[in-house]
């Protein structure tokens, strides 16, 4: 019997036998879920109404997400690995009247006997438990899952064993499971493990805090911190920061000043660069890991074009303008993790038509761009930005990009180049591009100079997007939209919507984000307030009349258009 019979089939009076039509195409297709997808996508009644009859005849109860979400998991049971694994949970059930509780099998493949024989085998050991069998799509139990992985991690399926603590080497780190789990050290496994799981969640950044009765880890992801496990044990958290330091190659004696290093991975058959800085606090010491990723960064940029990162067109424009001027200085601000090196880089891959010589200074290089020369900084070595730059100055470049500019030397060696024919691409931390201007002046830097040296500001952001699998139209209440600063009588013509939560986006209902921005292009009018240090009212009103956009109205603009929430620009940007 083919699809489109059973199709047919379903469709009728009588209806078709599920099991069987699901047996056919499990042989055609070697793989029980692929049959069942195939199933449900090919009947004419609703997937959800389709499992519903298969779950019947198959003589299990169907369960929805609503019900995933009411029930209590038992990893004892099936660890949570396992689950993963095989798309089979275990969940404890409401005490009956005798006070007994039973034990709730939901599984997504109907036909996996495999799975099926191995926890009917286990069951024999527990005679007194009883226990039956539900049907769940693949869908909802991989999004329950993968909601309940930001507590269950890797980290937490190898024991802990704070007796067996030996001495590692440091210079080696397996991020892999099976390496993970044959390290002798339990510390070295709990660090390795937390780095595993970062990478694994595409993270940013990883907060190891020692907290008084133990240690606190988390990830940032999407640019929002996420609690992913909790450690208890002082003595715990102080091998864990010794652990750090070493790796690292820092002083593990040295508990009371802050310490910066930088250690390198291999994960997926890639090197990953990571950025360590320690801190002391009143309970120990606080460590953060920035993760460098140069393939994430590759994958997430989509090759590095502007159009990639979420640009509107009009900044886009601007950028490219910019970039294509002959000499002066184009500035990219914003806080940590805004994304301003990854539109360094996509300007740089624009421009680069091999026509001229492109020189980067970094710390460190994120990410390779082919023919171009790029100089890592070695603040060790001595090294740094201001005599890197001073070097490349005279290495005759076109073009230059300086990965931050942190120091008065920095800032005035840039801005000289910048007067004197060279093309200068940098970055530095202001909220706005108006701060930017203060930013300088308080490193000393002529603002004649500056502003004369100065095409263009980009101030940039990052949202996160609503995940296209699970997006739906939401409805947003006026208290809300007048804390957001939006006109009830205008948010009609607004297209609200949210993510629900589902497996791709980890239950966040976030998928992915994109760059918003503020761009503010330097003419005759501008440079003179600027230079003559006008009011701040007074500069403002002159880029507005420019035509400059503020970041919330960018902002504003991707929820009218129900790209992202008002929760999340409300988290990102300010109310002009």
């Amino acid at each position: 019997m083919d699809t489109a019979s059973m199709a047919n089939g379903i469709g009728g009076t009588g209806g078709v036998d599920l099991r069987d039509a699901l047996r056919t195409l499990a042989e055609r297709h070697g793989s029980g879920l692929r049959a069942l997808e195939d199933l449900l996508t090919q009947m004419p009644i609703s997937p959800d109404e389709a499992l519903a009859q298969l779950a019947v005849q198959c003589h299990m109860q169907p369960v929805t997400m609503q019900a995933l979400n009411a029930l209590q998991p038992d990893f004892d049971v099936v660890p949570f690995v396992e689950a993963t694994t095989r798309l089979c949970i275990c969940f404890r059930e409401a005490e009956d009247s005798a006070g007994g509780r039973g034990l709730l099998f939901v599984i997504a493949d109907p036909l996996d006997r495999r799975t099926r024989g191995s926890i009917e085998q286990r069951m024999r050991a527990r005679p007194a438990v009883p226990y039956r069998w539900a049907l769940a799509s693949i869908g909802d139990i991989t999004a329950w899952l993968a909601v309940r992985e930001k507590d269950v991690r890797a980290m937490d399926s190898l024991a802990f064993d704070q007796t067996t603590q030996h001495a590692a080497d440091p210079a080696s780190l397996a991020l892999t499971l099976q390496g993970i789990s044959n390290d002798d050290s339990a510390v070295v496994r709990l660090l390795n493990s937390t780095i595993y799981d970062a990478l694994k969640m595409m993270a940013s950044d990883i907060h190891l805090e020692c907290r008084a009765h133990g240690l606190m880890i988390k990830c940032r992801v999407d640019g929002v911190l996420t609690v992913v496990g909790r450690v208890e044990g002082r003595d715990v958290a102080d091998q864990v920061l010794s652990r750090v330091k070493v790796i690292s190659e820092l002083d593990i004696a040295e508990r009371r000043v802050p310490q910066d290093g930088r250690f390198k991975a291999v994960y997926a058959g890639r090197e990953i660069d990571f950025r360590v800085s320690i801190m002391p606090n009143q309970f120990g010491e606080d460590a953060v890991l920035r993760i460098l990723d140069r393939y994430q960064l590759s994958q997430a940029s989509g090759g590095l074009t502007l159009e990639a990162l979420g640009f509107q067109q009009e900044d886009t424009r601007f950028m490219r303008t910019v970039a294509a001027m002959p000499y002066g200085m184009l500035l990219v601000t914003g806080p940590t993790g805004s994304g301003k090196t990854t539109t360094l880089y996509a300007i740089l891959t624009e421009i680069n038509d091999g026509l001229e010589k492109i020189v980067t200074i970094e710390d460190p290089v994120e990410y390779q761009l082919g023919d171009i020369l790029q100089i890592p900084v070695n603040e060790a070595k001595g090294l740094t930005f201001a005599r890197g730059l001073r070097s490349i100055l005279r290495h005759d470049p076109d073009k230059i990009m300086v990965g931050e500019i942190r120091d008065p030397e920095t800032a005035q060696i840039a801005v000289q180049a910048a007067l004197t024919g060279h093309q200068v691409f940098t970055t530095v931390h202001a909220n706005n591009v108006f701060d930017v201007i203060g930013r300088f002046t308080n490193m000393d830097v002529d603002p004649y100079s500056f502003v004369s040296a100065l095409n263009g500001v980009i101030a940039q952001r990052l949202l996160r997007q609503c995940c296209p699998d699970c997006v739906a139209e939401d409805t947003v209440d006026a208290d809300a939209l007048a804390r957001s600063g939006i006109d009830p009588d205008t948010a009609g013509g607004y297209l609200f919507r949210r993510g629900m939560g589902c497996a791709a986006c980890r239950g966040s209902g976030y998928r992915g984000r994109r760059a918003v921005a503020e761009a503010l292009r330097m003419d005759d009018e501008l440079r003179q307030l600027l230079s003559e240090r006008a009011p701040l009212m007074q500069i403002k009103a002159a880029a507005f009349r420019q035509g400059m956009k503020t970041l919330r109205s960018a902002a504003v603009k991707l929820v009218r258009q129900g790209e992202t929430t008002l929760e999340e620009i409300n988290r990102v940007t300010m109310v002009d």
